[in-house]
């Protein structure tokens, strides 16, 4: 585990925590779908993204979801960050976009670090500036983009984070992430197909522009 947190955290973390970060991790690997964190649930440790990609979901009181971000390998989750250090209860969602590594760290370090280690308050602050620039993309693109640019902007990021330009999901699935209704995501794909943006298959969207 030492030579995958060197390779996606030495650039950025003191020797000496990476050494600690090997003792207290845990390593685990977590197939495609596989749901991290619930809403409503108490964290217990944190994770550290090595490869692959996990989307963080938001929920509304009807149970429709909304997608706020990726996040991918040398990525934490600042939502996660709070939680841990306020010992309160989830608020996200997280679900791995595709087989993903992770080193999950115990929550009781978190605090300990951050007055030890000057390289994981920064990593911290950063993460905390990251994830908030992604949310306030997500809110504008809602606020100023009518829902097709949004809908290849996430297919373009869904290719992006799986690095293919085949997306494998459902016209329910993108309706759900997009916090809109399925009938609309086929209308606007078939937009998006006459446009020659798209291929659409039976069961899965070809990008053609990227």
């Amino acid at each position: 585990m030492i030579e995958k947190l060197q390779e996606n955290y030495g650039h950025l973390l003191e020797k000496d925590l990476i050494s600690e970060l090997n003792q207290v991790g845990i390593y685990k690997k977590i197939p495609e779908n596989f749901q991290l964190i619930e809403i409503g649930q108490y964290i217990k440790s944190m994770p550290l993204l090595i490869s692959g990609a996990i989307k963080i979901l938001r929920e509304d009181h009807d149970g429709n979801e909304l997608l706020l971000y990726f996040l991918e390998k040398g990525d934490t989750c600042a939502m996660t960050l709070t939680c841990c250090l306020g010992q309160t209860k989830s608020e996200i969602r997280a679900i791995s976009e595709n087989e993903t590594e992770l080193i999950m760290i115990p929550i009781e370090k978190m605090e300990l670090w951050s007055a030890k280690y000057k390289s994981w308050r920064n990593f911290v602050f950063k993460s905390y500036h990251d994830r908030l620039n992604e949310m306030l993309e997500t809110i504008d693109n809602i606020a100023f983009l009518k829902m097709d640019a949004r809908l290849l902007k996430y297919l373009n990021d869904k290719s992006k984070i799986n690095n293919s330009n085949t997306i494998h999901n459902t016209h329910q699935e993108i309706a759900y992430e997009l916090n809109t209704s399925r009938v609309v995501i086929s209308r606007l794909l078939k937009k998006l197909e006459t446009l020659n943006k798209i291929e659409l298959h039976r069961n899965h969207i070809i990008l053609k522009e990227l």
